[in-house]
């Protein structure tokens, strides 16, 4: 095989160095762990303000399509959101996990084997979105929003699947293997390009050319394939530290290196969707306000997923290096460094949004009835958001470490808490409105607390 003529392992590889030459003695410095997290995570941070940026600007542009066109973006959006997450987060992890496993292990043609392997399941994935949303759109967006808005979004789903699914997943997987090579920044640059070119593009077929809101899909369809495409020829060329073998027999066991995470977190993402539906079918009962009120709110929570992401993709790297050496001390503290600096991060954000929630709810809204309602919600809900941003960073240091057990219990009893802890609240206990808003701060923190039992030594470990 191969091999590029200089190692550019220059993130994670670094950064487990270091921690490696300070542990000889004894246990890692944790300030040292927390430079090295840095390093991996100011790239995949920037990469997540931007797309959420670009999303904004994408909502604007979906509005000035109309209303029937904004309605038809709505019914989509949630579909869109589940394959970005299970693409770059849940899927992805599992990529990076698997790699940086087998490159802490010293496994490089493992590594490079499992590239072929990352590509199979992401066409595969890609194909299961465009055949059922490119294919059925009127019917399975019908069942969800009624039939007017399923006929407003289905030209726009043909665009957004049909010739965006795969592309998409093949862009974010191979962002993953640069990720797990412990090329962030380079995984970066290619990815920062697509969410800069998208609003423009987007606004040009909207618009000048248009095609309305098929355009805006047309357009992520167009940057996905630019992406994907670029992204193969860096991580082709050797990107990720390793030049990948692509003429090789597919492998059940390797397949089970990405899966046995991968799987578990795409389940914890569609939970993670699942609870807002639930919750917001409950909400309904009290009418259109409290509905769009609690959206706000529930914006407003997953916008701690950009910060938590930029941390928890580092981890995924650095605590799959360290348990591929197997050094499991390291990989504890290292998980427990990015998580404390994650809490700190989203804990300081809810605690602003949880002392003015006036404030914060009425730069989404100008209706005084959603506002007061979003503003009691959000009263609830984000002192919570520090127990989200610990857990979003240790689930995706477990999914480094491969130890998914204790995440999936969390996405469990986030769910239970939220949907079925809020309606007791609301219902039993007479709290009425506040009472599904506490259920959901409940929900966050128990998230948070679970998957924090989980990465202890006990469970950490070498078996």
């Amino acid at each position: 095989m191969n091999e590029p003529q200089a190692n550019p392992l220059a993130g994670a590889a670094l950064a487990s160095s270091a921690i490696a030459n300070t542990a000889a003695a004894g246990q890692p410095p944790m300030g040292e762990l927390v430079r090295g997290i840095l390093v991996l995570a100011a790239p995949t941070s920037l990469i997540a303000f931007l797309q959420a940026a670009a999303q904004l600007l994408e909502t604007w542009l979906a509005a000035r399509q109309g209303t029937a066109a904004l309605a038809g973006w709505a019914v989509v959006l949630p579909f869109a959101l589940l394959l970005q997450q299970m693409s770059t987060g849940a899927m992805g992890g599992g990529v990076v996990a698997a790699i940086a496993r087998a490159l802490g292990a010293g496994k490089r043609e493992e590594a490079s084997s499992l590239v072929l392997h990352a590509l199979i399941i992401a066409i595969t994935a890609g194909l299961v979105f465009a055949v059922a949303l490119a294919g059925f759109p009127r019917g399975i967006l019908g069942a969800v929003a009624g039939q007017a808005a399923a006929d407003a979004a289905a030209t726009y789903a043909i665009w957004l699947f049909g010739a965006g699914a795969v592309p998409a997943w093949l862009a974010n997987t191979l962002a993953s293997v640069l990720r797990g090579g412990g090329r962030h920044a380079l995984a970066a640059r290619v990815l920062s390009l697509m969410w800069i070119a998208f609003p423009v593009l987007a606004w040009t077929l909207a618009e000048p050319a248009g095609m309305g809101l098929a355009g805006i899909g047309a357009a992520l369809a167009a940057v996905s394939w630019a992406a994907a495409l670029a992204m193969a020829w860096v991580v082709l060329r050797g990107g990720a530290g390793f030049v990948p073998v692509l003429r090789v027999r597919p492998s059940r066991a390797l397949f089970t290196r990405i899966l046995s995470v991968g799987l578990v977190a795409c389940a914890l993402a569609s939970v993670a969707n699942l609870t807002t539906i639930l919750v917001t079918a409950e909400l309904r009962h009290y009418g259109t306000a409290a509905v769009a009120a609690y959206g706000i709110s529930a914006r407003l929570e997953f916008l701690m997923i950009p910060l938590a992401f930029g941390v928890g993709s580092a981890l995924t790297a650095l605590v799959g290096r360290s348990v591929g050496a197997g050094d499991w001390i390291t990989a504890r503290r290292t998980a427990w460094a990015g998580a404390l600096l994650a809490l700190a991060v989203a804990g300081a954000v809810g605690a602003a949004v949880g002392l003015a929630p006036d404030t914060f709810a009425g730069l989404f809204t100008k209706d005084a009835e959603v506002a007061g309602i979003a503003a009691r919600a959000l009263s609830w809900v984000a002192p919570a958001f520090g127990g989200f941003g610990l857990g979003m960073a240790l689930y995706f240091a477990s999914m480094g470490a491969g130890r998914m057990g204790w995440p999936m219990a969390a996405g469990v009893s986030r769910i239970a808490l939220a949907a079925g802890g809020g309606w007791l609240l609301a219902n039993v206990a007479g709290m009425g409105l506040d009472g599904h808003f506490l259920g959901v701060a409940l929900g966050i923190s128990a998230y948070g607390v679970v998957t924090a039992l989980g990465v202890r030594q006990v469970n950490w470990s070498a078996r």
